[in-house]
């Protein structure tokens, strides 16, 4: 008798793997499933699907589908707990000996429902000493869900005079059988019929055996081969060979787990569930898209469930008959010629654009005439050239954009990192006739939303400003100076044949027009007019003295100085000044408002702190007289200013009557004489803009004590 280890050690040949009580080796799978722990669904190459499992765990496998795994063999081996192979083995003059085995699975369908199993193969043998061998086993599957499939296996006889027969062990008795007969008649390999014979079966069976003999046992007339066999195998899983009969059991040795037999199984007892009646509490078909159809095999009532058409995949696990994608497979399921559409459960097959179908389920024919296609062609031809075209255009503006952006200076400023690089239509929306508030030589200036700011967009006119590096050392320069009276750079746009600027926008607009524009005068006192002068003269001594390099302002004039809705003023246009080295302070050409332009600085082509000194000794003049100064009557009013003070008369009558009251002439008098020393011819004597800052700083303490 063999030892439970037997069956996991030993692999002897013919699957005899000899076991007294089955159940021993039961208890060996179960010992090892819980070892493991968990729920398995794989077991070497074989995948268990659900209701299949393996393990010990609640809700592993549905009652009756248990599967054990023989973890020590190599590959694994699976076995169905339920069902066993039974042996009986005859062997002259030794006698007869039974054994059992449980049922080996090759494979698993939950989409047929069908198990591959191994089974063994009955013989019946000469043996050289005249003795003979022979084994008849049958399969017991009697209470489980298994039953050998009528339609497909079939029975099958090999050898010489071979009566091969499959009985049913439960009552009635039922016998199919098969007569291999003769060598003469094979046609060879491949065709069984001679030596070679095959019977269908007619019933599905849950206790059936197998057995083969020689019709003669004649030792006068014995047969030329030495063994024959009887199987039930799965239906063109066996091909004949004439060599599985010239030796001594070489058809055993071709196959030492046995040959293929598939097994039909019910997913659960009893009928399925009529229309409109409620399943069963162990309802097996849990997926939504599944149904349930009737499969008795055997004497009691079963079903199975299958995915609905149209899906695939696991029926008795929630979710598991995804829809198929029949679109996806290789070849298009359309045969009408239309195109593929997935849908839930199936496809469709809509005709392409300009076709249609007949109506009677056939092919898709064309909506139009030869003639309806000729002209859509020319007109998607013309669309064609048109669309080029406009691409054409698109990628040369495109060019012309990244051209202008290099040009402009736009790889240096984004090195520099300094301010926001604009696109040409993000400003777009601004750059409107509505929206112009100012113009001048250097250009135009809107006002407009960006990014939820009020900004003021400065559009110069094309050659106004400078090219390539100049420029955006410029706005490097720019974007350094940070005081509250100088007017902030929030960015620019390079995108453009002349660069944009784009800055903080200030409420109450230019000191020239609040002085001079007739529409728009507002009353300025004194107090206001000196807090203008000093606050402005604050930032252009910033710029001279307190920027990392030095910084030239070149335009000084009140419509460069803006005043916010507190009137506190913000220098700007400072852009057009130049970058001035130390050793090379003399400017390629002359730039600012003439009105205002230092005279030394016209003679000499000399920019320096000195030149923005004299313009805002101008600006002086006109904050106190409120009088617009005027290179083309030969500036009357700073040679009108000048000569008085050279006779050593007192400037009144210069000063605006508005301000010129009794008290306020010698403050007003300072304000002259400070403005005199800004318009000095000599411009070594003129003051820097830090003094000059100063004493205005002075003249404003005075009046609040």
């Amino acid at each position: 008798m063999a030892t439970p280890s037997s069956h996991f050690q030993s692999q002897p040949q013919h699957l005899l793997l000899v076991l007294p009580v089955p159940v021993i080796l039961v208890l060996i799978f179960a010992m090892a499933a819980e070892a493991q722990g968990g729920c398995r669904h794989k077991c070497g190459d074989i995948d268990i699907p659900f209701p299949f499992g393996i393990g010990v765990g609640p809700g592993c496998f549905r009652d009756g589908f248990e599967v054990l795994c023989n973890e020590s063999s190599v590959p694994p081996r699976a076995f169905l707990a339920g069902g066993k192979y039974v042996r009986q083995q005859h062997s002259s003059p030794s006698g007869d000996i039974e054994s059992s085995w449980l049922v080996e699975l090759a494979s698993l369908s939950v989409a047929t429902g069908e198990a591959r199993v191994f089974a063994p193969v009955s013989y019946h043998c000469n043996t050289q000493d005249n003795g003979v061998v022979s084994m008849a086993p049958y399969m017991e599957l009697l209470g489980t869900r298994f039953a050998a499939s009528t339609t497909r296996n079939v029975l099958m006889g090999l050898g010489w005079s071979a009566d091969t027969r499959l009985s049913f062990m439960s009552t009635p008795e039922m016998l199919f059988a098969c007569l291999a007969f003769d060598i003469e008649l094979d046609r060879g390999d491949g065709s069984c019929s001679g030596s070679c014979c095959q019977a269908t079966l007619a019933r599905y069976g849950k206790s059936l055996r197998w057995t083969v003999k020689f019709l003669s046992d004649n030792t006068i007339n014995m047969p030329r081969l030495p063994c024959s066999y009887g199987m039930v195998v799965e239906k063109s899983w066996y091909t004949y060979s004439m060599a599985d009969l010239e030796g001594y059991k070489v058809l055993l040795n071709r196959f030492p787990q046995g040959v293929r037999m598939v097994l039909n199984f019910t997913a659960g007892d009893g009928l399925c569930p009529a229309k409109g009646q409620p399943p069963p509490q162990d309802y097996a078909c849990l997926s939504s898209n599944s149904f349930c159809a009737n499969a008795t095999y055997g004497y009691t009532p079963g079903y199975i469930c299958k995915c609905l058409d149209g899906y695939a995949g696991n029926p008795y696990i929630p979710n598991g008959c995804p829809d198929i994608d029949e679109c996806s497979l290789l070849q298009n399921p359309c045969s009408n010629g239309g195109v593929c559409t997935n849908k839930l459960g199936g496809y469709d097959c809509p005709c392409k654009f300009g076709m249609k179908d007949d109506g009677r389920g056939g092919t898709c024919t064309d909506i139009f005439p030869l003639a309806a296609k000729a002209a859509v062609g020319a007109i998607g031809g013309v669309l064609l050239v048109v669309i080029i075209s406009f691409l054409v255009i698109l990628r040369k503006e495109k060019k012309k954009v990244n051209e202008l952006y290099k040009r402009n200076g736009g790889p240096t400023l984004e090195k520099a990192n300094v301010i926001k690089l604009f696109k040409k239509d993000e400003l777009k929306p601004i750059l409107k006739n509505s929206n112009l508030i100012g113009k001048g030589c250097f250009g135009e200036v809107y006002k407009g939303l960006l990014e939820n700011k009020l900004v003021a967009v400065k559009k110069p006119i094309n050659g106004s400003v400078l090219e390539s590096d100049q420029f955006a050392n410029e706005v490097i320069i720019q974007s350094q100076v940070i005081h509250k009276n100088i007017v902030r750079l929030i960015g620019c746009c390079l995108e453009v044949d002349a660069p944009m600027l784009v800055y903080e926008f200030i409420s109450q607009g230019s000191l020239h027009d609040i002085l001079h524009n007739n529409n728009n005068k507002v009353a300025l006192n004194l107090d206001a007019r000196l807090s203008i002068a000093a606050h402005s003269a604050d930032g252009l001594a910033y710029m001279h003295s307190k920027t990392n390099i030095r910084i030239l302002h070149g335009d000084v004039k009140p419509a460069n100085i803006l005043l916010d809705d507190n009137f506190i003023p913000k220098i700007s246009d400072f852009g057009i000044s130049r970058l001035i080295a130390r050793e090379k302070e003399h400017t390629a050409s002359i730039i600012g408002d003439m009105n205002y332009m230092d005279p030394v600085y016209l003679q000499e082509g000399l920019l320096t702190e000195k030149s923005d000194v004299y313009s805002f000794g101008v600006v002086i003049l006109e904050l106190i007289s409120r009088r617009r100064a005027m290179h083309s009557d030969n500036n009357k009013l700073v040679k009108n200013f000048l000569e008085a003070h050279k006779k050593q008369n007192k400037a009144t009558e210069f000063f605006d009557k508005e301000i010129a009251i009794t008290e306020d002439l010698e403050l007003l008098d300072s304000l002259a004489g400070m403005a005199v020393e800004c318009l000095s011819l000599d411009v070594d004597q003129r003051p820097t803009m830090m003094e000059v800052a100063e004493q205005l700083l002075i003249l404003g303490r005075s009046r609040k004590v």
